[in-house]
């Protein structure tokens, strides 16, 4: 992130940042969504009577049900939800970064965290929260012997017709825990990790791609262990049949880990695994490349 290599007390282009981030969301949304798909199929768990899938058999089943375009449902909501997500999430972490930096422009990771923290539930309440409820209800109706929804409107039309318009805001608790976590997690791991291996830089000169790659996939693999009880907690709170099993997000939690099991709460780590490293890898080198032509013009 050119941000964090930005000396004494510059202030980032929110416009550029805004941009650069909207399109490393958008293109790391469409790479890892098949990922994402079975993630959440995963998660669901207990809800599909009781029957555990493995990554394999859900990827299986969802081919031969739904063909390979089966693993896209739901995709859209989530591309454009990214998209303004990692806009958003840039944006704020860049000017929060440059309120938190000190008089030599530097920035600690306990305040990198903080100001993660604070982008996170930025991105949770504009971005996060509806696009995750409308793809996570429109996996779930995929599955389905007959589903409901016709497609991405359709399936707005309908949470809203039902569940009114606070249908689209389902689980914006844990949502907004998640998002802050992953946001305080990552940016914090990649910014000290990122200070690290700029030793081995030669000094004036940018960061080859395969190395901020390395750095954004190592941050992802340690903001999913961190996270992932919040991530499965926000899927089962935005299931279709959300409503009538789980009172709140506490009991959410208490049900999984009494009736399933303490560890249920890292069920679907092994996709959203892949899909982070791959995202955080992506997501980072996307913006790192964007932002500096976009800051050029805008």
């Amino acid at each position: 992130m050119s941000s964090i290599t930005a000396k004494g007390k510059e202030k980032e282009n929110p416009i550029a940042s805004l941009l650069a981030g909207a399109v490393a969301g958008g293109t790391e949304a469409f790479v890892t969504f098949p990922l994402e798909s079975l993630k959440t199929q995963l998660q669901f768990g207990a809800l599909e009577g009781g029957k555990q899938l493995t990554p394999y058999q859900a990827l299986k089943g969802t081919i031969q049900q739904r063909g390979f375009l089966g693993l896209y449902a739901g995709v859209t909501p989530v591309i454009i939800g990214n998209a303004v997500k990692a806009g958003v999430r840039f944006t704020t972490y860049d000017q929060f970064k440059s309120l938190l930096k000190d008089d030599q422009g530097k920035l600690t990771a306990p305040r990198s965290m903080l100001a993660g923290l604070g982008a996170g539930m930025s991105e949770a309440i504009i971005a996060v929260t509806p696009s995750e409820t409308i793809k996570t209800k429109m996996i779930e109706d995929s599955k389905l012997a007959q589903p409901k929804f016709k497609g991405t409107s359709h399936a707005v039309q309908t949470i809203i017709k039902e569940e009114g318009w606070l249908g689209i805001y389902r689980g914006v608790g844990p949502v907004m825990l998640r998002q802050g976590a992953n946001s305080a997690v990552r940016f914090s791991s990649y910014s000290t990790l990122k200070q690290l291996a700029q030793g081995s830089v030669v000094p004036g000169t940018q960061m080859p791609g395969w190395m901020t790659f390395g750095i954004g996939a190592t941050a992802g693999v340690i903001t999913v262990y961190c996270t992932m009880p919040f991530d499965v907690i926000k899927t089962r709170m935005q299931s279709l049949r959300a409503k009538t099993e789980y009172k709140n997000s506490l009991h959410c939690a208490y049900r999984v880990v009494t009736e399933e099991g303490f560890f249920k709460l890292w069920k679907g780590t092994v996709p959203r695994l892949g899909r982070l490293i791959m995202s955080g890898g992506i997501i980072f080198t996307v913006y790192e490349k964007t932002y500096p032509a976009l800051s050029s013009i805008v």
